[in-house]
């Protein structure tokens, strides 16, 4: 393990690009494999590629507002305390990465979004009490936790199957989750990686060299949430300033948007989707910056941290125009079809969506490409419609690990670089592997 680590980590540190050039490299990569597999043009690859570029401004827009949103909940002195209570609960570097391996990925099995945003904001806590754990590893272990993602309640794929009116609907019906996050199978991956995933992270803490070791939280800002409150003049000078400093314009809204809350949960029973998760994280927000003024400049300092997201995002919506309008992803998805029968279909299903998802690194774009290919093909050949249907999922949380699409929030929130972390996820992507093809095999 000392040496595999090493290894990884020196070659991620030494040829790992930022994640922006990752992106632009994804780009140029798509764009030939393009023309030399489906015989596409380099017209037509262009066409796709700027046809597709503004296709995920929305999701784009999600994900930031996950950073803005999360970033303004955690500088209030109410989240921060709590936070810190959490963090009590780890007193030595090991325990560190077990508690936010832990936390991260019950948090992630929840929803992902949530996930994202508690691992990272549990493990500068954490840090912020234990300098001298490794702050690299301990971020990588916050981001662990999203591999459990797709087998959880936020999962988009089983959720999708799961109603009435899905696109596929007319070949499988609906998949009740009783068949998909509930089953044996997925069952048994959830708990395994759930429970030895934090100690497969410590272990690597624990055979780390000591050499490569000066990563401890004293290397990097983990201050970025300190905030003192600041008093507020009694009197203000004007109008104005009396309104940014109103208490209760702040309550006002705040009870609105919490009203709201309420309702959507009593009308959609336990329906933790993104957008309900930014919007609780931005009430509370208000609510717990108690004034207008300290809840602004709060979202000022926020917004530093998602430039990495509102950049590089289109560039992966266009290699997304170009795997589906190119046919590329389609190629992928039959060859291993081809290769499969009913009881292997699962495993070359993940296989394949692993290796789709670093060129479309989103669950619910990756369904509506291989769905259509897999579905019929399960059928055909008489394999488990619903298992292979978490194939595409367990797929698609699984090379998340490796790819930086997905780390984006997180790293903004950490203030690292994709290089700092990929080392250690390369170690959780093949260990993960194994309980995968377990559950899709043997369950």
């Amino acid at each position: 393990m000392k040496g595999l680590t090493s290894f990884f980590d020196r070659m991620v540190q030494r040829y790992l690009p930022d994640a922006f050039l990752f992106a632009i490299i994804l780009t140029v990569i798509v764009f030939f494999l393009g023309m030399g597999v489906t015989g596409s043009t380099p017209v037509e690859m262009v066409e796709y590629w700027g046809t597709g570029f503004w296709d995920l401004l929305a999701f784009a827009m999600q994900m930031s507002l996950i950073v803005v949103t999360g970033y303004i909940l955690a500088s209030t002195p109410v989240v921060r305390t709590m936070l810190q209570k959490i963090s009590t609960l780890a007193n030595t570097p090991g325990q560190a990465i077990l508690l936010v391996t832990f936390v991260a990925a019950v948090a992630c099995l929840i929803n992902y979004g949530f996930g994202l945003v508690v691992g990272a904001l549990l493990a500068i806590h954490v840090a912020k009490r234990i300098p001298s754990v490794d702050y690299r590893l301990l971020m990588a272990s916050a981001y662990s936790g999203f591999l459990l993602w797709h087998g959880g309640f936020s999962g988009s794929i089983p959720l999708l199957i799961a109603t009435d009116d899905h696109f596929l609907a007319d070949k499988i019906g609906s998949l009740p989750v009783t068949e998909t996050l509930f089953s044996s199978f997925n069952l048994f991956i959830v708990l395994f990686l759930l429970i030895t995933m934090p100690l497969l992270n410590w272990y690597m803490m624990k055979t780390r060299d000591p050499l490569a070791n000066a990563t401890d939280a004293t290397t990097w800002n983990t201050e970025s949430y300190d905030h003192t409150e600041e008093a507020v003049a009694t009197e203000s000078i004007t109008p104005a300033e009396r309104l940014e400093n109103s208490q209760m314009l702040s309550l006002l809204i705040a009870i609105m948007g919490l009203g709201f809350i309420v309702y959507h949960f009593s009308q959609n029973g336990f329906d933790l989707n993104i957008n309900i998760v930014n919007f609780i994280f931005l009430f509370l927000g208000i609510l717990f910056h108690r004034t207008p003024r300290r809840f602004l400049d709060s979202v000022s300092d926020a917004v530093k941290n998602v430039g990495g997201i509102i950049i590089q995002f289109p560039f992966y919506a266009g290699i997304m125009g170009m795997m589906v309008a190119s046919g590329l992803s389609q190629s992928m998805s039959e060859w291993f079809v081809s290769i499969s029968n009913d009881v292997t279909l699962p495993l070359f299903t993940f296989l394949s969506a692993g290796i789709v998802n670093f060129f479309v690194p989103s669950g619910g774009g990756q369904w509506a490409v291989q769905g259509p290919i897999m579905i019929p093909a399960a059928l055909e050949i008489g394999a488990d419609t619903a298992k292979t249907a978490m194939a595409v999922a367990w797929g698609d949380a699984w090379t998340n690990m490796i790819q930086p699409f997905w780390a984006l929030p997180l790293l903004a929130i950490a203030g690292l670089k994709v290089r700092d972390i990929m080392g250690f996820c390369v170690i959780i992507l093949f260990y993960s592997l194994i309980p995968i093809s377990i559950g899709l095999l043997f369950m």
